[in-house]
């Protein structure tokens, strides 16, 4: 047997199937594809504490084998912990945890997390099949193999498995399906109203609930929307600004130093991203550590301009990427989406002003009115950034009636729009954070599979994240504007956090971090989803949006929902 602790590779173009995704597949074939051929893994409460009781059978073996000779049959008896077998006849490869026997007949032992089921077979048909995998590998290497065991570690509790005909035959099917749908270009439709879904560690990917109930027809009702996503996440960005900072780590925590003074430190199981705002040094263990865990490592110009970032291997969904491309390439489907990109940006601009402004003008919420109208009707790119250009101007041109004066003599006037330089802090403000959208967009967008590069109304240009600048359109006056407004308006900037310089404004460093204080407590509140109904926070709805774009683009939904507040 061999007990190695390096998977075995096929030496084919089809690799094998790991027992643990004929597991998955016959749970739910949408998750075993969504691991196996797009290489998706999120950690849930469940797949942490699994791997926890698994940490002793996962270790490598310290001797090849341990055997002992039985005195009265003579024949030797086995014990040996991570076993890892492949057949390529069957196609399948597994670790078996455990295996038990004496001579040629051996019996493979699976744990499992959690209490046994009380069920008729006591254990579900997926552990079943797993564990029958194991058994069938065993007999390709010269055993005889008739049963199995289920040892749940919740209950401590030993379940026998026979390997009869019915399992067997059960267990080739499923390998048969397996197959099958490895060589499809688009996952299995989701489950519908399963109890599956809520334990499911990759539910926010899936979105089953959301994926049919936007593919059904607006006329007929569908089941309620559950609430299966997290309403925030509990990791969270680590901001950098010191300038000749060292980031450091020491264990599972990330710590800032200036000289040798510790500044600030966060654990990483809570970090999302580290942002570095200029001249920060990183330590080689960090970068390491960060593309370990796929935490991007985001670098910025002093003054908030996005260079790029660090992160691991790129995203294995390459199909996601090839529709991408695709519809990049028809001038009409790349039209369809950026209309829908500016109607709802113009909607959500006009609700702003609605909300917020002292005495907005009747004429300027008739004309945004129109413009999102018209925004639906043009026939080209070129017409629509004439529209969207039209828009902003109206809407800029009362920007300042949302902004009240909390401190005597604080100069936030505000005639317009303008940048490289801003003229005016309101429009410093308004630079930084868009560039702070503009940067965590780019970063979901890789993180789902697609290329933040190559935008649908945005046209591509080196260096610049056009598919993020389209994605965040909509999210300027949700977000961005909105967290200025706050900023001013509540007085969390004032006349001292910025300064004046051959006719640019420039935040100070206390400025900056106020304003970022701003905009991460808008991207953590809580709202109603305006499509689904359920509570959830910014940072959560971005990812929802990029996972919606890349079911969109594989064709698994007839369109992509506008985000649009009322």
């Amino acid at each position: 047997m061999d007990t190695e602790s390096q998977g075995p590779s096929s030496g084919g173009d089809i690799p094998l199937l790991p027992a643990r995704m004929v597991n998955e597949f016959a749970y739910c074939p949408r998750l075993a594809y969504f691991e196996w051929v797009d290489g998706e893994f999120a950690d849930n409460a469940e797949t942490t504490e699994g791997r926890f009781h698994h940490r002793r059978v996962d270790q490598a073996p310290a001797r090849k084998s341990r055997q002992t000779e039985n005195e009265e049959s003579g024949e030797a008896t086995i014990h040996q912990r991570s076993v890892w077998l492949s057949s390529e006849g069957l196609g399948v490869t597994a670790k078996i945890d455990l295996v038990e026997g004496e001579g040629q007949v051996v019996v493979p032992v699976d744990y499992k997390r959690g209490k046994r089921p009380h069920t008729a077979q006591g254990a579900w048909e997926p552990e079943q099949v797993q564990l029958c995998v194991q058994g069938l590998l065993l007999r390709e290497q010269g055993f005889t193999c008739e049963r199995g065991v289920l040892y749940f570690v919740g209950s401590r509790e030993r379940v026998e498995v026979p390997f009869d005909d019915e399992l067997v035959s059960r267990t080739r099917e499923f390998l048969d399906g397996m197959r099958t749908m490895t060589q499809a270009t688009i996952a299995p439709p989701p489950l519908v109203d399963s109890p599956k879904c809520p334990r499911c560690s990759l539910v926010g990917l899936c979105l089953p609930d959301e994926v049919g109930w936007l593919r059904q027809p607006h006329d007929e009702e569908g089941p309620a929307l559950r609430k299966l996503i997290p309403t925030n996440d509990d990791a969270l960005p680590l901001y950098i600004q010191t300038p000749g900072a060292k980031l450091g780590k020491d264990g599972e925590c990330l710590k800032v130093k200036d000289h040798d003074e510790l500044i600030g430190e966060a654990r990483l199981v809570e970090t999302s991203q580290v942002v570095l705002y200029g001249a920060v040094q990183v330590s080689t263990q960090v970068v390491q550590e960060l593309c370990k865990r796929n935490i991007p490592l985001v670098y910025c110009s002093s003054g908030g301009w996005f260079y790029g970032m660090t992160t691991g291997l790129l995203h294995k969904h390459v199909d996601l990427r090839r529709r991408q491309y695709a519809v990049a390439a028809d001038r009409e489907r790349c039209l369809q989406l950026a209309r829908r990109f500016v109607q709802a940006k113009i909607a959500n601009c006009r609700t702003l002003l609605r909300r917020n402004h002292r005495a907005a003008p009747d004429t300027v919420i008739q004309d945004l009115k129109n413009d999102h109208a018209h925004a639906g009707t043009v026939e080209s790119l070129e017409s629509l950034l004439g529209v969207e250009g039209t828009a902003a101007r109206r809407y800029f041109s009362e920007f300042s009636g949302m902004l009240k004066e909390t401190e005597p003599g604080a100069r936030f006037d505000f005639d317009g729009r303008n940048r490289r330089p801003p003229r005016d802090p309101v429009n410093a403000m308004l630079s930084l954070l868009y560039s702070m959208l503009a940067r965590e967009w780019t970063v979901t967008l890789q993180s789902v599979g697609l290329d933040p590069y190559l935008g649908f109304y945005h046209q591509p240009r080196y260096g610049r994240p056009a598919l993020a600048l389209d994605m965040m359109e909509e999210f300027r006056p949700l977000i961005a504007d909105s967290a200025v407004l706050t900023a001013i308006n509540n007085g969390e900037v004032q006349q001292s956090d910025w300064f004046e310089r051959m006719g640019s404004v420039t935040l100070t460093p206390e400025g900056r971090r106020r304003l970022i204080e701003t905009y991460e407590r808008r991207m953590g509140q809580e709202i109603t989803h305006p499509v689904f109904g359920y509570q959830i926070s910014y940072r959560r709805v971005l990812e929802v949006q990029a996972r919606l774009l890349g079911r969109y683009l594989l064709g698994e939904i007839p369109e992509l929902p506008p985000f649009t507040t009322r």
